[in-house]
């Protein structure tokens, strides 16, 4: 161990760390989940730190030989070689002052070795007058948590659900040939191609990019330049436009300076506001999953309409059952998604006057929904749609035996006679098509006009 020293006083430090006295305090005093800040947050942090190096030289308040070596330590950070080094639990000040120290002092100790100098003694590289010049925690976890879901959402999730979404279409154009029954209130509802079926499942997952790259909008607008409560007192003018200029260049991913500091970091309503739509996406999957899980129940007892690739056995103690578990895996997800939404919901309300207290919360859930969604996604469309078969044995089957099948007959023979027809199909175990012929409603040519399935899947009148 060796003794480093902070604002309160003394403190013992793992030899190995290269984190200091601020970070180890709060390892201390935050003993609560084992669960460190997200890795992604970690990239943010670094990148956070990097570009900060960079602009604090460019306005003449850090010297180059400082400026290369934090530029340095920032890229081994980002390039995840001290995740390990992150070990302050979520659950820790609402303001996440002790993740940014953490940061710093990382940053710090290994500017100081890459100068030549000695981890914990915080020269010639200090953690708060050279790593953290200009910043507060209070503009800096904020931005942290707008560059780590921005980037998530860009580079990661919106791919994987242009892929799902290109999957279901091919489906979708694969199965468009075969008709099935539709089912409202989980009865028997009049006929739909399989096709028009996936179509929906389409829909959903383009609608649900459309309103992530909608969310991106003020989410891409960051806090960095408001300091401790959004004045953006001790930090330069130009600070926050030259931050988020050089994080787009760095990212890949388009930043602003934000268009109120004090919005920025007294609310969270952008996260929020995102998270309703991850939110929104998994109540889309979780559909989705449903449906194709029902779809491809049996194999002899159950729906059978779908074939679902066997990716595992189903049962230790059944032979031969083989389950939906991919389905089942994504319908988790989406309930988790849900459940984080709440957090963030409330971690929203933590707003009070200037500043969030519940930033470190609102981190966590949120870039979780964000990952486990991209992973459950690509696993769906790979273990599942591409691979997802129809049965169209089962689904010719259950048209003609259909007692919707009135339906499209109503038109011409009147509402209460077709129901008449339905009824007495239902009452006989006969099909509709054969209490019509019976009773001579139409003649049998138009009948068998109007009780063409396909037709029915489409407008007719």
């Amino acid at each position: 161990m060796r003794k480093e020293r902070d604002s309160m006083g003394e403190m013992q430090v793992p030899d190995d760390a290269y984190y200091g006295a601020q970070t180890q305090r709060a390892i201390e005093n935050f003993p609560v989940s084992g669960i460190p800040i997200p890795t992604s947050m970690i990239r943010a942090l670094g990148m956070i730190k990097r570009s900060a190096a960079v602009v604090n030289h460019d306005l003449g308040n850090l010297d180059e030989a400082r400026r290369n070596a934090i530029i340095e330590a920032s890229d081994e950070v980002i390039a995840g070689k001290f995740d390990a080094q992150f070990l302050v639990d979520i659950f820790q000040t609402g303001s996440g002052t002790s993740s940014n120290m953490n940061t710093n002092e990382i940053i710090a100790n290994r500017a100081s070795e890459i100068m030549g100098g000695v981890v914990g003694s915080r020269e010639p590289v200090h953690p708060n007058d050279h790593v953290n010049y200009g910043q507060s925690s209070n503009d800096v976890i904020p931005t942290s948590i707008h560059v780590a879901a921005n980037i998530e959402i860009e580079k990661s999730l919106i791919p994987t659900l242009e892929s799902l979404a290109d999957s279901l279409a091919k489906k979708s154009n694969e199965f468009d040939s075969i008709v099935k029954i539709g089912r409202t209130h989980l009865q028997d509802a009049t006929p739909i191609r399989l096709g028009q079926e996936f179509s929906g499942y389409v829909q959903q997952i383009r609608n649900g990019i459309t309103r992530l790259k909608n969310s991106q909008g003020l989410l891409s607008e960051l806090a960095q330049g408001g300091t401790a409560v959004g004045t953006g007192i001790n930090t330069h003018k130009e600070f926050g436009s030259r931050i988020a200029t050089e994080l787009s260049n760095l990212s890949g991913v388009k930043f602003t300076e934000a268009t109120n500091h004090f919005e920025a970091q007294a609310a969270q309503d952008a996260a929020v506001e995102t998270s309703g739509v991850l939110k929104t996406l998994a109540v889309s999957l979780s559909k989705i999953a449903n449906d194709i899980r029902w779809l491809g129940s049996g194999p002899r007892a159950g729906l059978g309409e779908l074939t679902l690739p066997a990716v595992q056995p189903g049962s230790s103690i059944m032979p031969g059952k083989v389950n939906p578990v991919i389905c089942e895996s994504m319908i988790q997800v989406c309930a988790q998604v849900i459940g984080n939404d709440t957090a963030i919901t409330i971690g929203g309300m933590g707003g009070v006057f200037e500043l969030n207290l519940m930033l470190p919360v609102i981190a966590h859930n949120l870039l979780q929904s964000i990952h486990i969604l991209n992973g459950a996604c690509n696993m769906f469309t790979v273990n599942l749609v591409e691979n997802v078969e129809a049965n169209e044995k089962a689904c010719a089957d259950y048209i003609e035996g259909s007692l919707a099948m009135c339906t499209s007959l109503a038109p011409v023979i009147g509402y209460d006679k077709a129901a008449h027809l339905a009824h007495v199909a239902y009452e006989t175990g006969k099909t509709v098509r054969e209490v019509a012929m019976e009773e001579n409603v139409l003649p049998e040519d138009e009948l068998n006009r109007l009780l063409d399935p396909r037709s029915m899947t489409e407008p007719n009148l």
